[in-house]
């Protein structure tokens, strides 16, 4: 089924639409189209309801690490779920899973980060950590200290906090956000703004003078922290240009303001390094974890949060004689427990080592693509990059024409803008990756010739 096709009556295509609201969709387009049906997984394959086999080059949503019908997590969730199916974190409980996912997290992470925190997903992670940074400003006697920066073309959730940092406009319209304690400093997109003659590094100290005019323009003494991506993912994978982090941390520190790192999409392994943090050399106050924690097996994400952010929090929860904030679901056994050997499976089979060494390929194929004439550039780190494609007159319809004709070539990926992204899964082979992007540039030929026999006519 293509995004063109009407669903036959009864199908489960029709039986979707009739049925279900779904996320991030034109709904009234929806109701005409419906939906690919997948409806099995194997390895970096999906399977749709008819039998057609497609790379996963996305891994779902930027997420699965260890690809489809992993057994071992299947056994573990399974085990768990006749052990311990479920039990809470809550009025001093806790339960063995979490306690151990907690302890691997911190091991495996940064040295200053000493603590962990369960939630379900990245948007509910770092909208508590927007909370958990209000609640230590009130801690430290500074109510003032509230505002928060995020980035255009950030993205970091879509709750209601989390959505206000979030630097998407389609995430605000029409939903009243952001909210006012959100500002945004500009994207690190060196292809997009830099300009003529601007040296990389001279481009992320300018970025780094932006931010420090913004916060000067709001008064230091207002601003809690800062969230960023290191590669920032939904924005269109936008690697960041030398020097950028280093700079950013140093007005940072500056003026006495945090740094969340959202590791959501780039956390354990995606760079060729267990956190990206690591790639790029960042020191983060707080690290927030999703997806490939779990490979999105079971709903699953992490705050790490160092001492200094840990210890005010603390003593205010003794002053008030609680930290009043919880979800049902915070630490599952069975989420964390899933967690736990995903982790290990990740560590077993040397899949960051794996995400390294199939990097120079990866972004060598993607290079070699760019010089397709309907290409512009191509940009990635590890297996994380994106290609892009060069407008046509309607917005956005380039890409999303090439993305459906690599479908057709068996290959998924997600079209940003005219950025094709992709994001495979850290088992993927040197076989796999070129077959992926051989899909591609077939796909590309086709559109391309299609593209030129429409204007002959």
């Amino acid at each position: 089924m293509t995004l063109d096709s009407v669903p036959q009556p009864n199908s489960p295509e029709a039986r979707d639409i009739a049925y279900q609201m779904h996320p991030m969709v034109d709904q009234r387009r929806y109701e005409k189209t419906g939906g690919l049906v997948i409806e099995r997984g194997e390895g970096v394959y999906v399977f749709d309801s008819s039998g057609k086999r497609y790379i996963e080059g996305l891994a779902g949503l930027w997420s699965v690490a260890l690809g489809f019908g992993e057994k071992r997590l299947a056994d573990v969730a399974y085990e768990q779920m006749q052990k311990l199916p479920y039990y809470h974190t809550f009025a001093y409980r806790t339960h063995g899973p979490a306690i151990d996912l907690a302890e691997k997290l911190v091991q495996i992470s940064p040295e200053h980060l000493t603590r962990a925190h369960f939630t379900s997903s990245g948007s509910e992670a770092n909208d508590l950590v927007v909370k958990m940074i209000w609640y230590r400003s009130n801690a430290l006697g500074k109510p003032e200290k509230k505002k928060i920066i995020g980035r255009i073309k950030g993205y970091h959730g879509v709750t209601i906090a989390a959505g206000s940092v979030t630097g998407l406009p389609n995430n605000h319209r029409s939903f009243d956000l952001p909210l006012d304690r959100m500002i945004h400093t500009l994207t690190p997109d060196y292809w997009r703004e830099a300009q003529e003659g601007e040296s990389e590094l001279d481009f992320s100290k300018r970025m780094a003078a932006a931010l420090e005019e913004m916060i000067l323009a709001e008064g230091p003494d207002t601003i809690a922290a800062m969230f960023g991506e290191p590669v920032m993912g939904a924005g269109g994978v936008i690697v960041p240009p030398e020097g950028y982090w280093a700079e950013i941390q140093a007005v940072l520190k500056k003026y006495d303001i945090l740094l969340v790192a959202d590791e959501v999409i780039c956390g354990f392994g995606r760079t060729g390094k267990m956190f990206a943090c690591e790639t790029y050399d960042i020191r983060p106050d707080v690290m927030v974890l999703s997806k490939q924690i779990s490979s999105s097996y079971m709903p699953l994400s992490a705050i790490l949060i160092s001492d200094d952010f840990y210890e005010p929090i603390a003593d205010e929860s003794h002053k008030i004689g609680v930290f009043g904030h919880g979800y049902t679901a915070s630490g599952h056994p069975v989420a964390t427990a899933v967690g736990l050997e995903n982790v290990k499976i990740i560590e077993e089979k040397d899949l960051v080592g794996n995400a390294a060494r199939l990097a120079p390929l990866f972004l060598s194929r993607l290079a070699d693509l760019a010089k397709h004439p309907l290409a512009a550039a191509s940009r990635g780190v590890g297996l994380l990059g994106a290609l892009e494609i060069k407008p046509w007159e309607t917005p956005n319809a380039a890409a999303a024409a090439v993305a459906e004709a690599m479908m057709e070539e068996g290959v998924i990926c997600r079209n940003i803008g005219e950025a094709l992204c992709f994001c495979p899964p850290l088992i993927i082979t040197e076989e796999q990756v070129n077959a992926m992007f051989d899909g591609v540039a077939t796909a590309l030929d086709k559109v391309a010739a299609a593209r030129a026999a429409a204007a002959a006519e």
